[in-house]
């Protein structure tokens, strides 16, 4: 029996009640999805969520929709576990092999190392991991061959971002912060601060940004919305800013908190998701936000890995593949000067043909 039919069989155990009791974890793999209304393949995709959740508005719960969006297209079940700590997310991956899962989507660079210390136990099952390269002694290669990294050049986007805030601050200030400083954060923060530098260099301004200089910055120490991450935001918020970019799912939230006690209007910049849409709560203080599309990218990976045609290459979403890319201004329309927009939609044209040079780690 090849690898593939081996595949294929476990998840047709898994389908039929055959499944392995998960204990001492986030929490337990749950069954979903269902039947398309036709004949189904015999494919189990899975998925494991970081710290944040599947509910956490922004990369755990883009991942997650993408894993559904397959399954329902495929007509199969689907497994996801949520993790509540770091020391999750082994058991966690290591009951979705059990139960046979075919493709593992892994959510987040906090799961690098468990991801890839499973991938080499479980050559036959396709890995795929969001936001990480999976080089873990950083030799600049791939830990395991079975693992797909999702990356995203963020910092084109968020480069948009910071020309936008930079254009729309009236005073002169604007704020970021993030969660822990790893690189998948500290690229949002990059592009931003690259963003309000050239919209300096083409003014003759002198915007400033509060939080971050290019090398160090203001961090939460974690991803949980909650007191720390408040501190954090209100130190910013009282250094006079009026645009607020929060980097690091639900840390947000607590920005959001300290917009509204401040008594001031200050804009808020989303990370990841387009707040506007996941979380109805920010309608009337976000500017834009900064998108990955990592549904997208988890759909297409877990439907490659279903039709036997995983590829295992690293993907790298940028402006040019739709990877990233800013949110409309919605209830900013009309608080943002058209000519500045215009501006900042030409300038997304000019980082795609080569014209204007964002950097990041990735290249």
């Amino acid at each position: 029996m090849t690898i593939s039919t081996k595949k294929r069989a476990l998840a047709v155990l898994v389908a039929t009640g055959v499944a392995v009791a998960l204990a001492g974890c986030g929490a337990a793999p749950e069954d979903n999805g269902g039947d398309a209304g036709g004949e189904t393949i015999d494919f189990l995709p899975c998925i494991v969520s970081d710290a944040g959740g599947f509910d956490d508005k922004s990369f755990n719960q883009l991942s997650y929709e993408g894993v559904v969006q397959a399954a329902d297209e495929l007509g199969v079940e689907y497994k996801n576990v949520e993790s509540n700590s770091e020391t999750d997310f082994a058991p966690n991956l290591e009951s979705l092999v059990s139960q046979g899962c075919n493709a593992v989507v892994s959510v987040g660079f906090a799961l690098s190392a468990a991801t890839v210390e499973a991938a080499t136990a479980n050559e036959g099952i396709d890995f795929i991991l969001v936001d990480d390269a999976a080089d873990n002694d950083f030799d600049g290669e791939k830990d395991a061959e079975n693992v797909k990294p999702l990356l995203y050049d963020t910092a084109q986007a968020a480069f948009l971002a910071g020309y936008l805030s930079a254009g729309y601050s009236e005073a002169g200030k604007v704020g970021t912060y993030g969660g822990m400083e790893f690189p998948t954060v500290t690229i949002f923060m990059d592009g931003f601060y690259q963003g309000v530098n050239y919209y300096n260099e083409q003014n003759g301004t002198a915007v400033e940004v509060v939080g971050w200089d290019g090398k160090a910055g203001s961090f939460t120490g974690g991803f949980e919305a909650g007191p720390e991450a408040k501190t954090v935001a209100q130190n910013i918020i009282d250094q006079g800013v009026d645009v607020l970019l929060p980097v690091g799912g639900p840390i947000y939230q607590s920005g959001l908190q300290a917009i509204k006690e401040s008594g001031r209007d200050i804009a808020l910049i989303g990370a990841d998701a387009d707040l506007f849409v996941t979380d109805p709560t920010t309608e009337d203080f976000v500017l834009t936000s900064i998108l990955k599309d990592m549904k997208l990218s988890v759909y297409e990976a877990t439907m490659s890995s279903a039709n036997e045609e995983f590829d295992a290459e690293a993907y790298i979403g940028t402006l040019e593949n739709k990877g990233v890319g800013i949110a409309e201004l919605h209830n900013f329309e009309d608080k943002v000067d058209p000519e500045l927009w215009t501006e900042v939609q030409d300038l997304q044209q000019q980082i795609i043909d080569g014209e204007v040079t964002v950097t990041s780690y990735l290249g």
